[in-house]
């Protein structure tokens, strides 16, 4: 029995001392758990703490956003209802934006026949964008601003209707800056006009000399020609008087012989020819005048450039020194669709430049060369002086409106300008550069005429009707 007692006291004495380590470990168990759910829950504290304040850093640049538009802004939920507004909006309307808000956005409009458009298109699960619709809001003073609205609905993220976010701007001052932009237009269209004009005008100061000895040639042929009609009209009605009168055939032949009838009779047509022939070349260099000094629209008909070259080389010439000579190299026809007018004063521009760079030099070979190709895609005409050439600072500004490296009073600085306008009008490109050799040299690009294949397109077009 004393055995027994004694191994029943050992087995107690184990048991409680394993009960003891077991409730040791679960306590440390559960402090451990409880530091790593605080550990945790600092954690999600910190999240949540960065997230509030990059949520009220978002909110604040909202509020900026709505703050700076000048447009007004509404935003309002599915039945209409305000929920906020902007300042440009409590400014048109003179009411508070604690006011607005909750208030109807439809109690804005300042007649019914707005109302009932916004109602359309503002409200309900049938509401759609809206873009520039012009409607009547109630100003401050109670009268009807007309606002430029645009409508755009607005969906939860799981694209539920929520509402419509509006804006607008008033009407009025949308076209005060229309109006301010087309007189703007205007007045710049007058002012392009006015200088290409000015820059005819002066081309054409420019070459007075040498239209006058255009005109003075065939003047005074038909001058001459008239005095000599005059004169032979005299000895014509002396010669009739004496024929209808009494007068005897020998008289009348002696008369016939003093007069020289027979060479009247042999002048006249020669005469009267040379008198035509001089007041056709004088109305060909009217027209010709008339067509360069017109401010003439922009035109796109065939015009062959060789004839308008030659032409613009044979006026500038005039007025040119005696030691200026012009080579000119062209094929046979270069076709363009274009003015003539046009064209004719870029390649004046471009001789006379020639003319003035090279009577700055001591040079003897004052010479243009002017070499024209032509090929399916291009027209290339380019003009060679044998001038100092271009400053290499001046090159990237030679285009440029007013630049001129021409003394006070010698250029207007348009003449390039304008002609690199009016060459890529026609499609083409106007470049610079200078020679290797010495000189500059101006390329016109320009794109060829299809004359045959639109002629060829219109036939097919007309056969088949």
């Amino acid at each position: 029995m004393i055995h027994k007692d004694r191994h029943a006291s050992r087995s107690a004495v184990a048991l409680a001392r394993i009960e003891e380590e077991t409730g040791d470990r679960v306590w440390l168990d559960v402090i451990h758990k409880m530091d790593e759910v605080y550990q945790e829950l600092l954690g999600h504290e910190t999240e949540l703490e960065q997230k509030n304040a990059a949520l009220e850093e978002s909110q604040q640049f909202i509020v900026s956003v709505l703050a700076s538009i000048s447009d007004v802004l509404i935003v309002c939920d599915r039945a209409g209802g305000i929920e906020d507004v902007n300042a440009s909006l409590v400014a048109l309307t003179g009411k508070d934006a604690r006011a607005l808000k909750g208030s109807s956005v439809f109690e804005l409009f300042a007649d019914d026949a707005s109302r009932r458009r916004a109602q359309q298109h503002f409200t309900g699960e049938a509401a759609e964008p809206l873009h520039d619709c012009e409607m009547n809001l109630r100003g401050a003073d109670d009268t009807a601003i007309p606002v430029s609205l645009n409508c755009t609905p607005r969906y939860n993220a799981a694209g539920r209707l929520l509402g419509s976010v509006i804006t607008g701007r008033p009407v009025g001052e949308l076209r005060r800056a229309y109006t301010s932009l087309r007189e703007a237009h205007d007045d710049l269209k007058r002012t392009q006009q006015q200088l290409l004009h000015s820059e005819k005008i002066a081309s054409l100061g420019r070459l007075v000399a040498g239209v006058a000895h255009e005109l003075n040639n065939p003047i005074s042929f038909v001058l001459g020609n008239v005095v000599a009609l005059k004169r032979y009209t005299e000895r014509l009605q002396r010669y009739c008087g004496a024929v209808h009168g009494e007068v005897d055939p020998a008289e009348r032949e002696r008369l016939r012989a003093e007069l020289r009838i027979d060479r009247i009779l042999e002048d006249l047509p020669s005469l009267i020819e040379g008198t035509v022939e001089g007041a056709e070349r004088t109305r060909d260099i009217v027209d010709a005048l008339k067509r360069f000094s017109s401010v003439d629209p922009d035109e796109r008909n065939p015009c062959d450039l060789v004839p308008v070259i030659e032409r613009a080389v044979h006026w500038v010439s005039k007025s040119a020194p005696e030691s200026f000579r012009v080579t000119i190299d062209l094929p046979e026809e270069l076709v363009i669709l274009g003015s003539g007018g046009q064209m004719q004063q870029v390649f004046m521009n471009l001789v006379q430049n020639a003319v003035d760079a090279m009577t700055t030099t001591p040079r003897e070979d004052v010479a243009l060369e002017i070499v024209g190709r032509s090929s399916a895609d291009a027209i290339t005409i380019e003009f060679r002086d044998h001038g100092p050439g271009i400053a290499a600072a001046d090159l990237h500004r030679l285009f440029d409106p007013f630049f001129t490296t021409k003394p006070v009073g010698k250029g207007t600085g348009l003449g390039l300008a304008i002609s690199y306008g009016i060459v890529e009008r026609h499609g083409g490109r106007l470049s610079a550069a200078n020679r290797p050799e010495g000189g500059a040299v101006f390329t016109v690009h320009l794109p060829p005429a299809r004359i045959h294949s639109v002629q060829s397109t219109m036939t097919t077009a007309g056969e088949k009707r």
